[in-house]
């Protein structure tokens, strides 16, 4: 199939840099783009567990554009081609915008500023160590940062692509599958694709409005269902019916799955009921649930110190990869690829229009000084707590960092944008010290240091995207410049629909946004020390610290000697197991479901279940996430569902029918 890819397209005329990006693109790109900011702002507000959506992007960009060409050529008799190079530059603008609802920080360390999720901790709620959020300096902070990262490493795009060959594995995919839509065979199949995904798509906003009936208030509907019993849902286990989550759970790998209901088990089922009976021993009995200085704070900081410790092994280790790969197995690499897997038509091709249209070193340099500048300036205005040093220091070191994480996510397809901005959380909130605002300058940093490491490797995976589709760098580079802009203005009014609409920040509510919390956790003991921890909590994290570390190595080390049964596979990911945490096991189930239908559809048909699954995970997640925009203009409105469906144990239930009178 390789290699037939390019011969395939071989009497199709590539379009210029310039006609690659289309009017109907951008409308198209806009468009989707708000459907996905308010998929990926939903998730990460409610656990943060955010899949790759290159494909369902790529998917639904293609459909997309095919309603306009077939209703425009039958009105006005318009019939200007769909090339596989415009549907690339709708995916890029797509993937950007959205990207950025989760790299932005909005539902992490720039919540974590926030006055509703200061007064969880109990810690540190001095006006200096709070930000009232405002959609004002929200527009400015994304503006100011966002577009550094592009500019980042641009210059080592064929170091990257063409010399070192990284694979990519997300942009390699979306480009096989771009290229199969635009072939014959492959359109046909995408037909059907697209029918599935709107069916699977209006089943679930059916169901999600269906729902909507018997939920009048919190703790009622359907999402309340004590599916294991009323003892399991006090533990936060139980299926709550959401399409969401199914979705992403067809789209998340079976052991993410799994690791997150290891760690619901772990801890809602035996670490925090054991902590409990210390109460009265360990922290004080009169206290509230919510404060960080009781049961809630061996939640946060336990899961904090898990991810930290996952955090740290995957940066060592991915700087060791890359140091390795780079000096001394590149040349080997290189002659391998160029023999063994790509014919010689498909890489000259490639190659040929992947260095036809130049991005200029000095543009890509005087780019980054020039916002580098404008940042140092700007961010300081909106948070006084950093200065422009500190600003200056992480921008220095922002090229390195995000080389690392481009290169470490060619090889793995991993992104470790939040692992260094929990870095620079400890860093900066340590170096500007809890008296002189060290928790906001510490979540303002890691947003600064986000933003420049995910889009320089997101910007890395659709340059590759763009290699395998003849799609023109200069349209990828613009394209993604576009797309940012669009998650610029998009991020903050999704966000601040959902912040108006619901009570963002509450452990209890729809949208916990457990990452506030966490990464404010993070910052209290980098400005303040470990001295906010509750009794032997400390203890615990360091153990649980060093336990995230030697996973990892027990996985990296059956991955390389280990190789008959393959039973690194089956080694957790402590950084999922770390989520169920603070907010329990009620997703873990519904994503375990995903997990189930996967496998028994695979098993049943696995050739149907793969052409067809991302489909309908894409179709789950959109109706689902899609029926939250009419839910909240009706909440807005004073609209509520006329019915409160909840359960009651039977003595509870005897007790409400004495009160009655009945």
């Amino acid at each position: 199939m390789e290699k037939s890819t390019e011969e395939a397209f071989k009497g199709t005329p590539v379009p210029s840099w310039k006609e690659q990006i289309t009017m109907r693109a951008m409308v198209t790109s806009l468009v989707l783009s708000v459907i996905f900011n308010f998929i990926v702002t939903k998730l990460a507000l409610t656990t943060g567990v955010i899949p790759s959506l290159n494909v369902a992007a790529g998917l639904l960009g293609f459909a997309a554009v095919k309603v306009y060409v077939s209703t425009f050529q039958k009105i006005f008799n318009i019939k200007q081609p769909f090339t596989r190079q415009e549907n690339t530059v709708i995916q890029t603008c797509i993937v950007a915008s959205s990207g950025l609802a989760f790299s932005s920080g909005a539902a992490s360390n720039l919540l974590g500023m926030s006055p509703r999720v200061a007064a969880q901790t109990e810690e540190a709620n001095t006006a200096i160590n709070i930000k009232q959020l405002s959609l004002g300096w929200m527009f400015g902070f994304l503006f100011a940062v966002s577009f550094v990262g592009l500019f980042s490493i641009v210059a080592l795009r064929k170091t990257m692509i063409l010399k070192l060959k990284l694979t990519y594995p997300s942009g390699t995919a979306t480009a096989h599958l771009i290229n199969s839509f635009h072939t014959p065979k492959g359109a046909k199949l995408a037909k059907k694709q697209v029918a599935v995904l709107f069916k699977t798509g209006c089943l679930s906003f059916a169901f999600a409005l269906f729902q909507w009936f018997f939920a009048t208030a919190d703790g009622c509907g359907f999402s309340s269902f004590p599916t294991f019993g009323l003892t399991a849902y006090k533990s936060k286990f139980y299926f709550d019916f959401s399409s969401t989550y199914v979705g992403v759970g067809m789209i998340c790998p079976y052991i993410i799955n799994v690791s997150l209901l290891l760690g619901a088990i772990i801890s809602w089922g035996i670490m925090w009921p054991l902590i409990e009976t210390k109460k009265g021993i360990w922290y004080p009995s009169d206290i509230s649930p919510s404060s960080l200085h009781g049961i809630q704070g061996y939640r946060v900081f336990i899961a904090i110190s898990t991810m930290l410790g996952d955090g740290f092994f995957h940066i060592v280790y991915m700087m060791g990869v890359t140091i390795h790969h780079a000096f001394f197995k590149s040349k080997k690499v290189e002659l391998s690829n160029s023999k063994d897997e790509v014919d010689e038509y498909n890489e000259a091709k490639r190659k040929e229009y992947f260095t036809k249209d130049e991005i200029p070193t000095t543009f890509a340099v005087a780019g980054y000084i020039i916002l580098c500048v404008i940042s140092i300036i700007s961010v300081p205005a909106i948070f006084p707590q950093l200065k422009w040093y500190q600003i200056m220091v992480a921008y220095i070191l922002a090229p390195l960092l995000a080389f690392c994480n481009a290169y470490g996510c060619g090889l793995t397809d991993w992104s470790l944008a939040s692992n260094y901005g929990k870095v620079a959380i400890f860093a900066f909130s340590s170096w500007v010290g809890i008296d002189h605002g060290g928790i906001v300058a510490g979540l303002a940093a890691c947003g600064v240091m986000m933003n420049i490491v995910s889009t320089a490797s997101d910007l890395m995976q659709d340059f590759k995207t763009g290699y395998l589709t003849l799609s023109s760098p200069r349209s990828m580079f613009v394209s993604q410049v576009i797309g940012t802009a669009m998650g610029c203005v998009l991020t903050p009014l999704v966000f601040w629909f959902f912040n108006k609409t619901y009570a963002i920040g509450d452990p209890d509510g729809s949208y916990p946004a457990p990452y506030g919390l966490m990464y404010r956790g993070i910052a209290i003991l980098g400005s303040d020390g470990f001295s906010s921890l509750p009794k032997h909590c400390m203890t615990i994290c360091i153990v649980v610290f060093f336990l995230a570390i030697a996973v990892n190595v027990l996985r990296e080390v059956l991955k390389k000697w280990e190789t008959k049964y393959g039973l690194y596979q089956f080694v957790p990911s402590p950084m999922s197991m770390a989520i169920p945490f603070y907010l329990g096991g009620y997703f873990a189930v519904d994503m375990c479901v995903g997990s189930l239908i996967l496998f028994v559809w695979r098993r049943s048909n696995k050739l149907k279940a793969d052409q067809f699954v991302p489909a309908v995970a894409s179709g789950l997640i959109c109706g689902d996430s899609l029926w939250g925009i009419p839910a909240a203009l009706m909440s807005l409105a004073g609209i509520s569902a006329p019915i409160c469906m909840k359960f009651l144990s039977a003595s509870v239930n005897s007790k409400v029918d004495a009160f009655l009178g009945r």
